[in-house]
């Protein structure tokens, strides 16, 4: 049913393609991040909830159609429905049936609830492609109590010690996270690239902390003691060096790995990921019941490879993917 094309995951009877990194007619979109949901297509099909993320990510204009979970839709004989991914607001496997045959392109994935997110669902099929962003047994994430947690205790530290938090995650998903832990804890300050996105949020209902948008105006002493949100390349600014007291932390899958924060001078390091963990994408993969596994960006030889050697037919399936958030610990940000 499928092909892996120089253009993106092509279904072949349907004619469209699923997360396509090159301009086509009609592109099938897991969520909102920019290596997932790139701008040029002709038209996209995505969850009602990305459709304003789409559109403030890629422009106001762009012909999209929104479905809700497990509303089916038939393209060409392909019937078509997206299933809750858990990944973050809109998040979607891509559930294909052509013919008797069940295909699920995963996109991004955590079976962590967040709150946020809508949770994930497990959906049987005979073909999976799965990511595997973080597919090595040193990734073992902390239940997201325990992660508000140890979040919410530094914050605390720092204000004790009368210092700003200042705490780099990207944009659209792991920011709103962030604010969601910290709510009621301190004020809660965030760049600009995060209030178009949380506007996204708020369009849809989803209700987010009280919050402020920084801006030419906010002076140092209005950020003392608070907590400051960035996206990750942002975190050594101008905006933010003119804070006086004040400790670094940043939120991502790749603190699990021991010097991950020093080698970014941080102050602190805290694993939040919106991807599955090690042990969350072997059961994923398994209770699928998937005859046949194509893995895509992050540790694919790994994890394919553990796969292979566990009866479970794997292949590894190169793509434009894994560019955005978290890619070799360093994040980068549209």
């Amino acid at each position: 049913m499928l092909q892996f094309t120089p253009k993106g995951i092509y279904c072949i009877p349907g004619r469209f393609y699923i997360d396509p990194w090159l301009p086509v007619d009609l592109a099938v979109i897991t969520h909102g991040h920019g290596d997932h949901a790139r701008a040029g297509m002709q038209k996209y099909l995505c969850h009602h909830l990305t459709v304003p993320v789409l559109k403030t990510r890629i422009g106001p204009d762009i012909t999209v159609q929104g479905l809700a979970y497990n509303e089916p839709l038939l393209i060409n004989g392909v019937r078509i429905s997206m299933h809750p991914a858990g990944h973050i607001i809109g998040s979607a496997q891509v559930r294909l049936e052509y013919r008797g045959k069940v295909t699920v392109i995963s996109g991004d994935y955590k079976v962590q609830d967040d709150g946020l997110s809508t949770p994930f669902e497990l959906v049987k099929c005979h073909e999976f492609v799965t990511e595997s962003t973080f597919g090595l047994p040193i990734y073992k994430w902390q239940t997201v109590e325990k992660q508000h947690e140890l979040l919410q205790d530094w914050v605390q530290q720092n204000r004790d010690n009368g210092k700003t938090s200042v705490i780099s995650g990207y944009s659209l998903g792991k920011a709103q996270r962030i604010m969601k832990a910290l709510e009621d804890i301190a004020p809660l300050y965030v760049h600009t690239a995060i209030g178009r996105i949380n506007q996204a949020y708020e369009s849809v209902g989803i209700r987010l902390p009280a919050y402020q948008v920084l801006d030419e105006h906010t002076t140092a002493a209005q950020l003392d003691q608070s907590v400051v949100i960035v996206p990750p390349a942002l975190l050594d600014t101008k905006m933010i060096r003119k804070i006086p007291r004040k400790a670094d932390a940043i939120c991502s899958g790749w603190m699990q790995v021991r010097g991950a924060r020093r080698w970014q001078h941080a102050d602190a390091g805290f694993p939040i990921s919106d991807h599955a963990d090690w042990q969350g994408l072997l059961t994923v993969v398994k209770e699928t019941g998937a005859e046949q596994v194509y893995v895509t960006h992050g540790q694919t030889a790994v994890f394919a490879r553990y796969l292979n050697e566990s009866g479970i037919t794997a292949a590894v399936i190169q793509t434009a993917f894994g560019e955005e958030e978290e890619q070799n610990g360093k994040p980068a940000e549209q």
